[in-house]
Parts: structure tokens; C-alpha cells; sequence
């Protein structure tokens, strides 16, 4: 297995733009390979992904190219979608992917706190990344209106479907992270214990009984007698 510390998973920037053609090529050859659909990203679209620092891209330390994954925002910056995960064929079931998804949701959830974090998917690996997450599968209502997001679905071999079911339903699983459901920690409070008493040793229980014979009262054998007329 890859040595995956050895990876560089990176916020991508202007420097990273020679690699945009090579992540289209392999995300347009990844689809093919499964069968399914996918919506197609040009070069430039992905280069300006990476200028605006909306994407996180994963190197080998030589600098070869290992994976990929982008930022779209839709509705005004309410939702996001993290878009476009792939990496390289050899590197597949190694770990990588999750590490890139982890690292771009992360920078979702720090440059859109409040905004809902969705995704469209056939794989299951890409599922169960989700799950790990916080993403819950939700219904195609739940997710963003915005025309300029189904748009993008006009590209994928599975328009049809979509378009027949009124955007209600398609192959992919829709998943959703609200940061409104997001579980919140709230510590019980800390009671504190005062610690357990020491027992008694024998010497001081011995003078605790003779305090207690000392403060009983001492009758004379007169007041003894007075006290048992009185009581008869």
C-alpha cells in the first residue's frame, strides 16, 4: 500500500494549473470506465477553481499528479458542493480519496460555515466518505433550486433520466451535511466529591467514648431517690 503521509493534500493555487488538463482527461476516463455519467469540467474551469482557491489537489513528492477535488457554490453561497473527487487510477482503495474529501470539506466548512455541503454520486466508496462525515441521503428536494447546478447535469449520460423524472430522482445518491443538524456537545456538570474520611483509630475512638461518659450527668445516691419519689 501507498505510504500516504508521504502525500502532499494541499489547498490548490495558481501553481497547480499545468495539472488541470490531466485531472479532466482522467475524470472523463474514470466515467467511462464505470459506465456512468458525469458531469464534464473544461480545463479552464478547473484551472480557475484552483486560482481561486477553491480546490484541494493531492501530489506525489516528486511533484506528480495524485488526486483531485473542487468547491462550487450554488444559491448564493447557502449551498456548496464538493465536486469532481478523483484520483489516479493506481491509487485507488488506498485511503487517498478520503483524505482529499476530508481536506475539501474542510475547506468548505471554513469558507462557507453556514451554507448546507451536497453532493450527487453513484459510487459507493464516495457514499460511505460521506457518511463518515456527517452527510445524510436526502431527497433531490433537499437540494439547491439553482438552475445553473442542473445545468451542469445536461452533460452526464443520465440527463434523460433526470429530465423524465422532473429532477425528482435520477441514478445518483443525493447527500447532504446541514451545519444547522450538526450535534452539539454540551458537558455535564462536574459535581465534586469531597474525598472519604479517614476511619477513626482506635485510640481516638476510645476518646471520643470518654467524652461521652463525661458529659453524661452524675446523680448522687439522694438525688436518686428524690428523682424516683417524683416520678411515682
Amino acid at each position: 500500500m501507498t505510504n500516504l503521509p508521504d502525500f502532499i493534500v494541499t489547498v490548490a493555487n495558481e501553481s497547480h494549473v499545468g495539472y488541470a488538463q490531466t485531472i479532466c482527461d482522467e475524470m472523463e476516463a474514470s466515467a467511462k470506465a464505470r459506465g456512468t455519467g458525469i458531469a464534464k469540467r473544461k480545463p479552464e474551469y478547473v484551472a480557475l477553481k484552483m486560482q481561486e482557491g477553491k480546490a484541494v489537489i493531492a501530489l506525489h513528492p516528486d511533484g506528480k499528479w495524485a488526486g483531485f477535488c473542487y468547491i462550487e457554490t450554488w444559491g448564493h453561497g447557502k449551498y456548496v458542493a464538493n465536486s469532481g473527487l478523483i484520483v489516479s487510477p493506481e491509487l485507488r482503495k488506498s485511503g487517498l480519496a478520503r483524505q482529499i474529501k476530508q481536506k475539501v470539506f474542510e475547506l468548505s466548512r471554513t469558507k462557507y460555515p453556514d451554507a448546507k455541503i451536497f453532493g450527487l454520486t453513484t459510487a459507493l466508496a464516495v457514499m460511505k466518505i460521506n457518511s463518515g462525515l456527517g452527510y445524510k441521503p436526502v431527497t433531490y428536494s433537499e437540494l439547491t433550486d439553482d438552475e445553473s447546478f442542473w445545468k451542469g447535469c445536461e452533460s452526464c449520460v443520465n440527463f434523460p433520466i433526470l429530465t423524465s423524472k422532473n429532477r425528482s430522482n435520477c441514478l445518483c445518491t443525493a447527500m447532504l451535511f446541514d451545519p444547522a443538524q450538526e450535534p452539539t456537545f454540551i458537558p455535564l456538570p462536574v459535581t465534586e466529591q469531597k474525598p472519604a474520611a479517614k476511619p477513626a483509630s482506635l485510640q481516638e475512638r476510645w476518646v471520643r467514648y470518654r467524652q461521652r461518659l463525661a458529659v453524661q450527668p452524675v446523680l448522687l445516691p439522694d438525688q436518686d431517690k428524690d428523682e424516683n419519689k417524683q416520678a411515682s
